[in-house]
């Protein structure tokens, strides 16, 4: 990320104080592993960048995932839409005509994706080991 980055999320924080700096730069690195895993060449959906970003917490913080995201102001997949249009209002990112910040609501439930989906991950992993 580059300075300029940094200084449009500074102002972003200082007009929203729901969500610590960090996310912007997590989302921004969720956006890349999902356009790199899933091959998106050109602009990642909601539904897309929920799924990556679901993913890439997984690896990243495993089962701290949501304490992680609770720390840093997010407690729902909404919030992740709030911090996307936040960036799309700032120009650090843009949207489609079809984008909606109400694509982000209950695009998966927290306790569901970081806990059970991660202990089955972990069992398969495990598994495999044996």
């Amino acid at each position: 990320m580059n300075k300029d980055f940094y200084r449009v999320v500074n102002n972003i924080c200082e007009q929203d104080t729901r969500y610590k700096p960090e996310v912007y730069e997590f989302v921004m690195e969720a956006l890349t592993y999902t356009q790199k895993k899933y091959k998106i060449v050109k602009h990642a959906t909601s539904e897309e960048l929920l799924k990556g970003i679901k993913d890439y917490s997984i690896e990243l913080f495993g089962p701290l995932a949501m304490t992680v995201f609770n720390f840093w102001g997010v407690k729902d997949t909404v919030d992740f839409g709030n911090i996307v249009f936040n960036m799309v209002n700032n120009k650090v990112l843009t949207k489609t005509e079809q984008d909606k910040i109400e694509q982000f609501k209950d695009g998966f439930d927290f306790d569901n994706a970081f806990r059970k989906e991660y202990r089955d991950r972990l069992h398969k992993e495990v598994s495999k080991l044996r």
